[in-house]
């Protein structure tokens, strides 16, 4: 019979494991991966020694034998050793997988004796390696790149290669429409500067977030006097925007407007963005003027800014 005729939780029916499989594959969207973005990461130990260790967390395993095998719940309550072989003459470089391996589709393990899911090291895969072998129900946890005539594991030879099954997204429009009287910038002093001096918008960064990516814009920015030139950035936080655009004005010597526009995306891994999770931020408008400037930047109540972020998880 095709059509399985007793869904999950009907009362009185009898439910096989492959049914319970098939429903977490339908609620992971038939994703992979771990749960959140800390969930079994691999460190060296403590002590670094012959081994690595890896943080408590869960993941979701895809079944590879059997296209209706479904997917497989995981986890890991504190931490978990994983012995590392050491090397000889020559750098070697392993994988660390969580693996199952069920005796309906493949092997022959005893789920009452054996472990069903376990971490397996796959030695001597390439140094660029970031997936599974084809045909493994695993996913990657990391890669150990470990020189010659090495025992002892640091986080230097770890590469992450963990990935979310379903990681988190949240975003926020904001307008902000400048109500004060005109401000206006000039000179030539190559310096940003937080124009007009105002909190455009506060954001509230999601402790998971591991970017930020922001659309930062500005309709009716007033330009007067001579030629304006200069630039157009934010800053969030105690981050500022690397990148910014240009204001490469090349009309007449009147009041003129335009609108500018600029895309950045914000790390939250680093030192500086990683302080800022789970916070309140205020983010800002810099402006500047550009040495061959010779007229005015300037904010009115004509004025409006957006501001549109987007936080994705990821790996912390």
């Amino acid at each position: 019979m095709a059509l399985n005729p007793i869904p999950i939780a009907t009362t009185g029916g009898t439910h096989t494991a492959q049914q319970f499989r098939m429903l977490v594959k339908d609620l992971a969207r038939a994703q992979q991966g771990v749960t959140t973005g800390t969930d079994l990461k691999a460190s060296a130990l403590p002590t670094p020694g012959g081994g690595i260790q890896i943080a408590a967390g869960s993941a979701v395993i895809t079944g590879r034998v059997n296209p209706f095998q479904g997917t497989y719940a995981a986890y890991n309550i504190g931490s978990d050793t994983v012995n590392i072989a050491a090397t000889g003459g020559t750098a070697r470089s392993d994988m660390v997988v969580l693996r199952v391996e069920d005796p309906a589709y493949e092997g022959n393990r005893d789920p009452t004796v054996d472990p069903i899911v376990f971490w397996e090291v796959i030695p001597n895969v390439s140094s660029t390696a970031t997936t599974v072998p084809a045909g493994y129900s695993a996913v990657p946890i990391c890669r150990i790149d470990i020189p010659a005539s090495t025992g002892t594991i640091t986080n230097a030879y770890i590469k992450d290669l963990r990935t979310i099954a379903n990681p988190r997204r949240d975003r926020i429009l904001t307008p902000y429409y400048y109500s004060g009287s005109l401000v206006e910038i000039s000179g030539t002093s190559e310096t940003w500067r937080t124009h007009p001096n105002t909190t455009l918008a506060t954001l509230a960064i999601p402790s998971w977030a591991a970017t930020a990516k922001i659309v930062f814009g500005v309709t009716n920015l007033r330009l007067d006097g001579g030629y304006v030139f200069g630039g157009f950035r934010f800053m969030l936080g105690t981050v500022e925007a690397t990148q910014g655009v240009n204001i490469d004005d090349n009309q007449s010597t009147g009041v003129r407007r335009i609108y500018t526009e600029m895309v950045e995306t914000i790390d939250l891994t680093t030192t500086a963005g990683a302080v800022m999770r789970g916070t309140n931020q205020p983010i800002v408008a810099r402006m500047k003027t550009a040495a061959s400037n010779n007229g005015k930047i300037g904010v009115d109540s004509s004025t409006t800014f957006k501001v549109d972020v987007e936080f994705l998880e990821g790996r912390l």
